[in-house]
């Protein structure tokens, strides 16, 4: 399964500069941007490379996530005429979204909304897409109630769950917050409401402030401290700079002459794995060694199926090593003549840095 992640948040907020910092690719700030950039993140995960050590295949390959960074969002964005609605839809089919709220002062950068105020700017991007949300429920409200009238019992359900969901985004609550139970909510699924995804907040400080934050970044953790999220402290420029650097014992120098334990693109990933309950597992043979990224919980067939879709559906066993095991015990042989090879059948659940190797007929 891949992960994808949109970058939201008012213009001049640093996004795009997050976006640099964290992605693969890298852009240019532009005013007045008419598409929305596209990149990758690689998942960073040691484990990978000690097991290389090891297996010593052919290649490493990492978990990546896809990052989408929509144009800066102001006041109206959220109108379905406006010019800023077709680049939020670009984030709908996205898991979770990287909210970047401006947490420094700068006399050359100004601020939208005329100072620095990031309890304020949250609120009105919350305010636009609960707009944005609303429309879309409204208009399928519009679509069954053509179905409730024809006497289709399903459609009548679904029509009250729609009116939660009304009453609640005209009060500009998230649709991630409806009172509604956990089965309901696949009533909206086809809509890919903005706000029913989680939101983790990257807080854009100055350099000075990239291990502690600063009173801005400190305002804004108390106002979303009764939300299930994570607040993250970056200093966007300048680690988007270190990220320009091509050596990592360079890079890794800069962020420790920063006060930095790991960079930006290590918090964003972490918190979006915790976020959303993923973790990785392995696969290791002479052709490759690589991370794939799972629910918590997954059985086995369901994991080889991230793989492809022909292993789950010829699931016959799973060889399974723990990480700790393997890095003890070096080799596969040395794990099975000590017994920590395991043979698992369809009801195991993968953890996170198993090792697995899948047995299938097709």
């Amino acid at each position: 399964m891949g992960l994808k992640c949109g970058i939201i948040g008012l213009s001049n907020t640093g996004k795009t500069t997050l976006f640099n910092c964290v992605a693969n690719t890298k852009v240019h700030n532009q005013p007045g941007m008419q598409k929305a950039n596209i990149g990758q993140i690689s998942v960073p995960d040691q484990r990978l490379y000690e097991i290389d050590k090891l297996v010593h295949s052919a290649r490493v390959v990492t978990a990546s996530v896809d990052l989408v960074d929509i144009p800066g969002m102001s006041k109206g964005s959220g109108q379905a005429d406006s010019g800023s609605s077709r680049f939020l839809a670009d984030i709908q089919q996205t898991d979770a979204l990287i909210h970047v709220i401006r947490c420094f002062d700068s006399d050359t950068v100004p601020h939208i909304e005329g100072n620095v105020n990031p309890v304020r700017d949250k609120e009105i991007v919350d305010l636009e897409l609960c707009i944005r949300d609303l429309g879309m429920v409204e208009r399928k409200i519009q679509r069954t109630d053509k179905l409730v009238k024809v006497g289709d019992k399903d459609a009548k359900k679904t029509m009250e769950i729609l009116h939660v969901y009304k009453t609640h985004l005209e009060d500009f609550k998230p649709a991630r917050t409806a009172p509604v139970h956990e089965e309901d909510r696949k009533q909206i699924a086809d809509m890919y409401l903005i706000t029913d995804k989680p939101v983790i907040y990257v807080c854009n400080v100055d350099d000075g402030s990239a291990v502690t934050g600063n009173k801005y970044s400190d305002k804004l953790r108390d106002a979303v401290k009764d939300e299930n999220t994570e607040v993250l402290i970056i200093a966007a420029e300048m680690e988007a700079e270190i990220a320009e650097l091509e050596d990592p014992e360079d890079r890794a120098v800069f962020l420790a002459d920063s006060g930095l334990a790991e960079p930006g693109v290590n918090k964003v990933v972490s918190s979006a794995y915790r976020l959303l309950n993923l973790q990785s597992f392995f696969t290791a043979g002479p052709m490759e060694v690589r991370a794939w990224t799972i629910h918590k919980g997954m059985t086995a067939p369901k994991a080889a199926g991230v793989i492809h879709s022909d292993l789950e559906r010829g699931f016959i066993r799973a060889e399974v090593m723990h990480y700790d095991d393997f890095i003890k015990y070096k080799t596969e042989h040395a794990c099975r003549e000590a017994g920590k090879l395991f043979v698992e059948g369809k009801n195991f659940v993968v953890g996170d840095g198993d090792i697995l190797h899948i047995r299938f007929n097709v």
